[in-house]
């Protein structure tokens, strides 16, 4: 990862010997005077993603990031011997190492309730609704894939290891107020259908043996949230993340609000219940893995040698 540091000229000798005194540090430039806004020094450092998290925290301890700013971009490759040096001595392997100011960032921004954000997981629980109707396997899929309450559950779960209330008010709300407009729009566009005749009551009753298994909720609900759970904060956190398209694919919490929207529309009071049963298993299953597989995660690298405590003090 490169760190970009802008850093106030009292603090350039104490910043430039952190990057020396570690490691993971593969390359260093210090360019005096170069920044005009904060005014300071820059200070550019190429370190291993084991390092990365320590140097942050020792940089927020100097202050740099109330005077100056500190800046963290991935390096998808380095031609250098000096990098893999960096990467041979730095404690503990960079497939497991968690940059926390990264996640924090990431999941606090990805997880505002914002305009694209209801778009896209209202078309989810559209497309899952019609997928429903017609007893799809392949549109509950894509629906699975489109939906994006995994990052607000993910930043909730952050923010409870980090103890930081207000991130997880933000993340909640996020994810009561999405689902509660996703519900609530695919109910009278179902209503829509309904009144115009292409479908009616009976239609939950009838036999679904693709869609079925949405409003059947049982232990191997439970343990598919759990697993998705662990494989979704794994995903955030590590520096591979191809596995995070699989924990779309492999929970039903998209499709359980569209048959929630689906049942409210046709009056069936019995398959919403089981459908929000279906939903509830799933929300509580992946937070509570998601914060446990944090928790863990925090408690091992903290073990590695060499390697400091790394979770930033919580924010507000």
């Amino acid at each position: 990862m490169q760190l970009r540091v802008t850093v106030p000229p009292d603090r350039t000798d104490r910043v430039r010997e952190l990057f020396e005194d570690d490691p993971g540090t593969a390359h260093l430039a210090v360019l005096p005077g170069v920044s005009v806004s904060p005014a300071g020094d820059l200070v550019l450092a190429d370190v291993a993603r084991e390092s990365a998290d320590g140097l942050v925290t020792a940089l927020r301890d100097l202050g740099v990031h109330r005077d100056g700013a500190i800046a963290m971009t991935s390096i998808d490759a380095a031609v250098s011997s000096a990098a893999r040096k960096a990467e041979k001595e730095a404690p503990g392997d960079a497939a497991d190492a968690v940059v926390w100011e990264q996640v924090v960032r990431t999941t606090d921004a990805d997880s505002a309730l914002s305009v694209s954000y209801l778009a896209f997981l209202t078309i989810a629980v559209l497309l899952a609704a019609i997928a429903i109707i017609n007893d799809s396997a392949i549109l509950t899929i894509g629906a699975m894939v489109l939906g994006p309450e995994f990052v607000p559950l993910a930043a909730l779960a952050v923010a409870i290891v980090q103890g930081r209330p207000a991130g997880a008010r933000r993340a909640l709300v996020t994810l009561v107020v999405g689902f509660v407009v996703a519900i609530g729009l695919t109910a009278a566009v179902t209503l829509v259908g309904r009144g115009l005749g292409w479908f009616g009551p009976e239609l939950l009753a009838a036999d679904r043996p693709q869609t079925g298994f949405i409003t059947a909720p049982d232990k191997w609900s439970l343990v598919v949230a759990v697993l998705a759970g662990i494989a979704g904060v794994l995903s955030l956190t590590s520096a591979k993340s191809g596995a995070l398209v699989g924990v779309f694919i492999s929970v039903t919490t998209v499709p359980a609000a569209a048959d929630m929207a689906v049942s409210l529309a046709l009056g069936d009071g019995h398959e919403f219940s089981r459908a929000a049963t279906q939903l509830g298993v799933n929300l509580a299953g992946i937070l509570v893995a998601a914060t446990a597989t944090l928790a863990v995660q925090r408690v091992i690298w903290r073990r590695v040698p060499g390697v400091v405590p790394r979770v930033p003090a919580g924010r507000r």
